[in-house]
C-alpha cells in the first residue's frame, strides 16, 4: 500500500531521514517509534506531502505521490496537538470538513462521535474545550471519512482510561477491516495490544521493520517497551 524506496531528507546540516526502505501494507497497524530527532515526524510528513523528500520516492497503491495530492483524500491524520477555528463549534468543524471533502452524513463514520459523547456537546466551541476533549474531536475527524490509511500521532495523549480503551478498540476494528494505522507514541504501554509491526528508527536510518512476535522473539521481552529499551541499551553500547 505505501512504499518507500532510498527516502532520504536534509535540513541544512541535519540529515533527517537516511535512504529509508520500508513497505506498509494494508490490514497492518504499525509503531512508528524511535528517540527524539529520529526522523519520525520528518518521515509522517513525507507521507503526508507537507515535505518533500530530496531523493527517493513513495508510492501509494502503486503510485508515486510526487506531484500529486488526490492519494491524500484516502488518508486520516491526528496530529499530537489539534488546531482549530476558537469560535467555531464542534459541529461547526465537523460540518466545515464534510464540506470540504464533499461528503454527506451517510459516507461518513460517526462512530467516536457517539462513543466519545461529543454529540452530546457539538454546540461547544472549540475554545471552550479540554484538551482531551479537543484529542477526542481530532480522533473523531481522522477517522470520520473512512480513509484506507490512518497516521496517529500520540493518540491517546490526555485522554482519559476509558477514551484511550474506545480510541484502541476502534484501531482495531479498523484494522480487522484491512485499514493501515501507523502510531506514533512515547507511550509504549498503550500499544501493546494494538500494533502488529515496529518501525524502528534512530538519527534518520532504518534500524529495523518487524512483526510484533519477531521483536518479543530477538529480544526476549513479552512488552514492546521492554523491547525497545532493550534495543535502545544495545545500541548504546555500541
Amino acid at each position: 500500500m505505501i512504499n518507500a524506496a532510498h527516502v532520504s531528507k536534509k535540513f541544512g546540516k541535519l540529515q533527517a531521514l537516511r535512504d529509508i526502505n520500508l513497505t506498509c501494507s494494508k490490514g497492518q497497524s504499525i509503531a512508528l517509534i524511535g528517540p527524539n530527532g529520529s526522523g519520525k515526524t520528518t518521515f509522517i510528513k513525507c507521507l503526508l506531502g507537507m515535505v518533500v523528500p530530496d531523493s527517493g520516492t513513495i508510492q501509494f497503491h502503486g503510485k508515486n505521490i510526487a506531484n500529486e495530492w488526490e492519494y491524500r483524500s484516502k488518508i486520516g491524520y491526528m496530529p499530537q496537538i489539534g488546531r482549530f477555528p476558537d469560535n467555531m463549534t464542534i459541529a461547526q468543524v465537523v460540518d466545515m470538513l464534510k464540506d470540504i471533502r464533499k461528503k454527506d452524513a451517510s459516507a461518513t463514520d460517526e462512530d467516536l462521535i457517539h462513543a466519545f459523547q461529543l454529540d452530546r456537546i457539538m454546540n461547544k466551541r472549540m475554545h471552550t474545550l479540554s484538551g482531551g476533549t479537543r484529542q477526542k474531536v481530532s480522533a473523531c475527524l481522522a477517522f470520520l471519512f473512512g480513509p484506507e490509511v490512518l497516521i496517529l500521532d500520540e493518540p491517546t495523549a490526555g485522554l482519559d482510561p476509558l477514551a484511550s480503551e474506545l480510541l484502541k478498540d476502534k484501531i482495531r476494528a479498523v484494522r480487522e477491516k484491512g485499514k493501515l494505522i501507523l502510531i506514533t507514541s512515547h507511550v509504549l504501554s498503550e500499544l501493546d495490544d494494538i500494533v502488529s509491526e515496529v518501525i524502528y528508527l534512530e538519527d534518520g536510518c532504518l534500524k529495523f521493520h518487524k512483526n510484533m512476535e519477531q521483536l518479543k522473539l530477538d529480544t526476549g521481552e513479552d512488552r514492546l517497551a521492554g523491547a525497545i529499551a532493550r534495543v535502545m541499551r544495545s545500541t548504546e553500547k555500541r
